[in-house]
């Protein structure tokens, strides 16, 4: 009578797989104006909300804290970034500027500001995507070159990578803007997610990488 050879003779084991290691949720916030933070739409509609639904819908690990401000300039942000943004923050998506364009600020002063914005994160260990925007048409050809040029110039001086504009593929439609003209409706966020979505994943594989 021949006995079966033991378990690890035959190269089996008695403890069970192991499952293999969940990543670390990584915790972005999202920094910026009325955009962010979701005006005049329910707060489960927000862009920072909307957009981790779609992140873990596609098996990332993340949340998105809003800290958007209605009516913020890229001045107002740089005033309360320390505070708005967290220790522990993996990353900062930033979209500032709107407010600025709209009340004809001097490019030059947009662009100081949110250069220094990202200095700050950059100071604290916290990289940044860099969410652009664009001039409106009626503010002339010279400031929208001007205006327009700060986001690709912060983006290459930063090593940023860079959304070049928020509002891509609703600006000027109707039927994806509220009667203002301005915000986003529930549906202009989800486009506005699925525009900005491959961004975010190659800034998560970024900040997974490390420095």
């Amino acid at each position: 009578m021949t006995l079966a050879a033991p378990l690890h003779a035959q190269g089996l084991s008695r403890e069970p797989a192991q499952e293999p290691a969940k990543e670390r949720p990584l915790n972005l916030v999202a920094f910026g104006d009325s955009l962010m933070a979701g005006y005049g739409l329910p707060a489960a509609a927000a862009f920072p909300v909307q957009l981790e639904a779609a992140l873990k819908a596609r098996g990332h690990a993340v949340t998105v804290a809003n800290a958007g401000v209605s009516g913020d300039t890229a001045t107002g942000g740089l005033d309360r970034v320390d505070w708005s943004v967290p220790d522990g923050t993996d990353g900062v998506i930033l979209e500032l500027g709107a407010n600025d364009m709209l009340r004809g600020t001097d490019p030059a002063v947009t662009e100081k500001a949110l250069d220094a914005i990202v200095a700050k994160l950059k100071a604290r260990g916290i990289p940044v995507l860099l969410a652009g925007m664009r001039a409106a048409p009626n503010l002339g050809p010279d400031y929208g070159r001007r205006f327009d040029a700060i986001y690709p110039r912060l983006a290459e001086r930063y090593g940023l990578i860079l959304y070049p504009f928020f509002l891509d593929g609703i600006a000027g439609d109707r039927s994806l803007n509220l009667p203002d003209g301005l915000h986003p409706t529930q549906a202009g966020v989800a486009r506005v997610v699925a525009g900005i979505l491959p961004s975010v994943e190659d800034f998560l594989k970024r900040l997974r990488k490390g420095p």
